[in-house]
């Protein structure tokens, strides 16, 4: 027989839990219900379940690496009185040690439900999870929508954005993965949401932050100005004095926040922006105006 460690693909100084993981790994790959007809895989899986069987026992796998048994757990012929009397006291025949913490019986039912039954029925094996991701508008992802995903089997699943959806927010579609075996029940399809940036709006939690550009006469003046948020314009007042950072709130125009249900709030920042080309007339005037109405703005800055 093959060498038990080479069967299973690990390391002679590998611990229970590298052996037991590569066991698995290779039970849920070459497992005969899953290859009808492939006497190959059939024996390939005979030869898993052997080598798990001696490593996974600490004794068995002790007596193998000193050369006592061989990969089938035979006695080796020098060693044959091990199988008359070993492990006891007096006349206590040998008797196998049971398996370690795992038995392949164990694992074997862990992966593939309860596995076959007296009457020959198929594992019970649940399906595998599938991932997508789904790339959609920040407004999108703000106030909900439904997109379509293309399946890796060509079938196409329809996915609800919930309002208030995040970037890198997964969403579970309960049932959509692959099939199970054997009566099992379907995986999970996780659709990982990537949301695009906005030109003008910034999230924060669950409140939008914008920049907002107004007229030097606006900010001086006040104005009522439009402004937009994710559910479309609105007005808002600029007070009279309004200087650059000036921020105003518009109370519930934010975001549904995922945990509480509630709205964030929508917090507009004026910028006062000067016209595109210089104005004469705005020079004269401000000329005029600075002679006798000298201010510094930086003077708690201590320069």
């Amino acid at each position: 027989m093959k060498d038990p460690y080479q069967v299973l693909g690990v390391a002679r100084d590998a611990d229970q839990n590298a052996i037991k993981k590569a066991f698995r790994k290779l039970a849920k790959k070459l497992h005969p219900d899953l290859n009808p007809g492939n006497k190959q895989v059939e024996q390939d899986f005979k030869e898993i379940n052997a080598a798990y069987d001696l490593l996974s026992d600490p004794k068995k796998r002790e007596r193998f690496d000193r050369g006592e048994i061989d990969a089938s757990g035979a006695e080796r012929p020098e060693r044959s009185f091990y199988r008359a009397y070993a492990e006891g006291g007096g006349n206590t025949k040998y008797r196998e040690a049971e398996f370690g913490e795992f038995s392949a019986e164990d694992i074997l039912s862990e992966l593939f439900g309860r596995g076959r039954g007296r009457g020959g029925r198929s594992p019970r094996m649940r399906g595998e999870d599938v991932n997508y991701s789904l790339t959609v508008s920040f407004l999108e992802a703000a106030n909900g929508a439904k997109k379509r995903v293309t399946l890796a089997d060509g079938k196409t699943l329809d996915v609800t954005i919930p309002p208030g959806t995040e970037d890198g927010q997964s969403l579970r579609m309960k049932g959509q993965g692959l099939p199970g075996l054997g009566g099992g029940p379907a995986g999970d399809a996780y659709v990982e949401i990537h949301v695009e940036p906005h030109p003008f709006f910034t999230r924060k939690d669950s409140n939008i932050h914008l920049d907002l550009p107004v007229t030097l006469s606006e900010a001086v003046l006040g104005a009522s100005v439009t402004v937009p948020t994710v559910d479309g314009s609105v007005s808002i007042k600029v007070p009279p004095g309004s200087n650059s950072g000036t921020t105003l709130r518009l109370k519930g125009r934010g975001l549904v926040d995922r945990k509480t249900r509630d709205r964030g709030d929508q917090y507009v920042t004026l910028k006062v922006v000067l016209p595109d080309k210089p104005d004469a007339e705005l020079k004269q005037f401000l000329e005029r105006w600075s002679a006798g109405h000298g201010y510094d703005p930086r003077a708690k800055l201590g320069t």
